[in-house]
């Protein structure tokens, strides 16, 4: 559809009919040829003298071409535009970390692939983090690796297949050997203060209890709920295992509880892969819908129509100038 940015040029649409109706005519007087023997020739042609005045009468086609000349240079004026269709725009509306545990003990092969070889834990939870990660285009990923320390391994970003490699890049051990889970959702916190996003979501991998972190994971979870962010955590491995390699349970499902998540626990590459896609139900993508409808100017169309209309009508004003004044000089 045609707008216009200035509709009121419109009215001068009606200039022409004011300066007809309100201004004079053009008047011109002219110098006649006085001669001696007047009333003779007045008597020759048969023609009485008056006094009087000859009003130059334009042609129609004249007026039709000025009168549309001016509602093409006012329609300009008025500058149309075009606005096209309505442009619906999705923009993510969720901010999503997730921190895998790269301690010794996710070297454990106690886990089987998709082709049901025996791998190591890791392995598996890259394999199902690609397929969690598919469906989750709505998100802006991030991805901190932890271990003795965290670390930020990918900030924030939309560019999913760029995150994925960097989690395939993830090593056992890189992060050192022990579980620092309080310093990773410290880390996290520290991470979604940047981010103006509102849905902030933590989802934390790990096989052991926290061994070391300069933050208690339950003082760092406290935090994260005033800070609005909720922490989903998944447990891999056999829960009832003792010893350095044992699943800290109680410290898990208080995390999670205490922000408004969930604790699963993963014994196997489907129960992994379960959790993952239950999570992706509790916490579908969110998208933030912008729309516009673009438009494109178009003043240049009523401007190349004068023109055009300019060039035409010119030679044959010209043409009929001359032919009246040959008609009436025969």
């Amino acid at each position: 559809m045609i707008e216009f940015t200035h509709p009121w040029a419109f009215l001068l649409l009606l200039a022409p009919a004011c300066i007809y109706w309100l201004v004079p005519s053009h008047r011109e007087s002219r110098d006649s040829l006085q001669v001696p023997y007047f009333q003779r020739l007045a008597a020759l042609s048969g023609e009485t003298p008056r006094v009087g005045a000859s009003i130059r009468r334009r042609l129609v086609i004249q007026a039709v071409a000025s009168l549309l000349g001016w509602c093409l240079l006012v329609t300009a004026l008025a500058r149309p535009e075009w606005v096209g269709e309505p442009v619906k725009l999705e923009k993510t509306a969720r901010d999503l970390m997730l921190a895998v545990d790269l301690s010794g003990s996710m070297e454990a092969t106690d886990f089987s692939d998709a082709a049901g070889e025996k791998v190591d834990r890791l392995t598996v939870a890259k394999e199902v983090l690609a397929d969690f990660v598919a469906g989750r285009e709505g998100d802006r990923l991030g991805l901190i690796v932890f271990g003795s320390a965290a670390y930020i391994q990918a900030p924030f970003t939309d560019d999913h297949a760029a995150w994925l490699k960097l989690l395939d890049e993830s090593i056992v051990n890189m992060a050192g050997p022990s579980t620092a889970l309080g310093d990773a959702i410290g880390l996290s916190i520290s991470h979604f203060r940047q981010s103006k996003t509102e849905h902030r979501v933590l989802i934390v991998l790990t096989d052991g209890n926290d061994t070391g972190s300069k933050v208690p994971p339950l003082d760092a979870a406290k935090v994260a709920k005033v800070e609005d962010v909720t922490i989903y955590t998944v447990a891999v491995g056999d829960p009832t295992t003792v010893g350095e390699d044992a699943l800290d349970m109680e410290t898990l499902e208080a995390v999670a509880r205490g922000t408004g998540g969930s604790n699963f626990v993963a014994t196997n590459r489907e129960s992994l892969s379960e959790i993952y896609q239950r999570i992706d139900a509790l916490e579908p993508a969110r998208y933030d819908s912008l729309s516009y409808r673009p438009r494109q100017t178009m003043f240049h169309v009523p401007l190349a129509a004068f023109a055009l209309l300019y060039i035409l009508s010119m030679p044959f004003f010209v043409w009929a100038a001359r032919h009246k004044r040959r008609v009436n000089h025969d």
